[in-house]
């Protein structure tokens, strides 16, 4: 851009689909006599996953988007703005609106973490580069701001999470939110607010809500914030979430929050001031820290990924390590599809499918199956299933629900009498366990019998790679271990 005409800045929004606490637009506000603010879909992260072929956006996720993009939308139009829509590559978009416009004197943008969105950044840094366009960059998707942590380098991150988290309480301090203006700039003269697509655009359908579902929830900043308001100031759930976040059925076992941080329809850092205010006028007790806690741990995954990089991605993971993983395409599926004959892992993974969401506690559990029992993925325990998870199981698995008590987490342990008596015939009517680990038979009150060897076909557990026997179910499922 030449001369001392109008002043226009391209905000481009990806993972930060909010107005509140918005660095991009707060900056633009106050840089720019016309504001674009732009959401571009992607085509790249519609195609397929790079191993394996997975659609990379499944419908619930793809719901989700299209229900923040529109909320998005509203709330700018509110503010006398609107949010400019279009579907291409983000780099080629910002080229033809600077080569339309003329005018356009930045682009403005909240950094990444990960590869595909970091590609984006340095393809949108060579066309600015074109077209003498300044670059603004902010970094805003963490409660900690990534210059604040008090490492002198990110490549001195700690590899273990105590350590970051004690560092960081210690020594770092939250950045205040920015306060946003009443009203936003223009979009610039000439620039069509465009359409935003439909799930059939994606080749995929708008999925029904499954009335069981832990997330009856919309996508968008406006729901988000309702939600944090339902959760904190009136309900007071917020008081009693450390002993309720691990629960699995119904909306207000936990805050929910996870799916709306992951697109930044709601700031870390305004959840956190929301905290310090409700501990200061109602209560601080540790369930409110512990929000706080878990905002951390998800900030250390992002600054591990600012560590290592693509490093994150490789089979050998960060301490690379040799694992004989297998590809077992028929594993796989019973995984995926809920029919692994462990009735803890079904649910989850049906609830997955069913609904789009699984809570925290079922995430770690059916990922531990898959890499530590079926040497696809991970291990679990049938100790934790008596403890909280029968009711669960059968909301999500009804044709075992007759089982009674805690014995229906371990079918393949039940007599014969007892599995008739429920009306269940292992490998008919529900699946035979695709694997079966020696050690949960720790966790059983009644040992398998002779009836209860592997199913024909299946590894013994003694064929459990040796890999994968270093950390057991006591790991994930002991009420009394350390979570810090």
């Amino acid at each position: 851009m030449s001369g001392a005409g109008p002043r226009t800045v391209i905000c481009l929004l990806r993972h930060d689909l909010r107005y509140h606490d918005s660095e991009v637009l707060h900056w633009a506000q106050n840089n720019a006599d016309y504001i674009i603010p732009l959401y571009c879909f992607d085509p790249r992260q519609y195609l397929r996953t790079y191993y394996y072929g997975f659609p990379k956006t499944g419908p619930h996720r793809l719901k989700f988007l299209l229900e923040s993009v529109k909320d998005l939308r509203q709330t700018l139009k509110k503010k006398g703005s609107n949010l400019v829509v279009r579907k291409g590559n983000p780099e080629d978009v910002v080229h033809d609106l600077i080569t339309q416009l003329g005018t356009v004197a930045a682009v403005a943008f909240h950094e990444e973490a990960t590869k595909e969105e970091l590609d984006v950044e340095k393809a949108l840094q060579q066309v600015c580069a074109q077209h003498g366009v300044k670059i603004q960059t902010f970094w805003a998707s963490t409660l900690y701001h990534r210059d604040d942590l008090p490492f002198s380098h990110i490549s001195r991150l700690p590899d273990v999470y105590t350590q970051f988290r004690k560092a960081v309480e210690a020594q770092a301090k939250v950045r205040p939110t920015v306060q946003m203006a009443d009203q936003l700039k223009p979009l610039a003269p000439g620039v069509e607010d465009g359409c935003i697509p439909v799930p059939e655009e994606f080749g995929q359908k708008d999925p029904l809500t499954d009335p069981r579902t832990a997330f009856p929830c919309s996508g968008g900043e406006t729901q988000a914030l309702m939600r944090l308001q339902h959760y904190f100031w009136d309900t007071n759930l917020v008081a009693s979430y450390k002993e309720t976040r691990n629960g699995l059925i119904g909306i207000d076992y936990s805050t929910k929050f996870a799916p709306w941080l992951a697109l930044g329809c709601i700031s870390p850092r305004y959840i956190y001031e929301q905290i310090r205010k409700y501990e200061k006028e109602r209560t601080a007790n540790q369930s409110t820290y512990w929000v706080i806690f878990e905002l951390l741990w998800r900030d250390y995954f992002r600054f591990v990924a600012l560590k290592y990089g693509t490093r994150i991605f490789l089979l050998k993971g960060l301490q690379d390590k040799e694992v004989p993983w297998k590809k077992d395409p028929k594993l796989l599926d019973a995984w995926k599809e809920g029919r692994t004959g462990v009735p803890f892992v079904d649910a989850n993974m049906r609830e997955l499918a069913a609904t789009g969401f699984m809570s925290n506690r079922g995430r770690q559990n059916v990922a531990s199956f898959l890499t530590k029992d079926l040497g696809l993925d991970w291990r679990m325990g049938a100790e934790w299933f008596e403890y909280l998870l029968g009711d669960y199981v059968r909301l999500w698995v009804p044709e075992i629900q007759c089982v009674k008590g805690g014995e229906i987490h371990t079918l393949w342990a039940l007599s014969n009498a007892a599995l008739s008596e429920a009306g269940i015939a292992l490998g008919e009517t529900y699946p035979l366990p695709v694997v079966l680990a020696r050690e949960w038979s720790r966790h059983i009150k009644q040992r398998p019998n002779k009836r209860d060897h592997p199913p024909r076909g299946r590894k013994d557990p003694s064929d459990t790679p040796r890999q994968h026997k270093d950390r057991g179910v006591d790991f994930y499922f002991s009420r009394n271990k350390d979570l810090s």
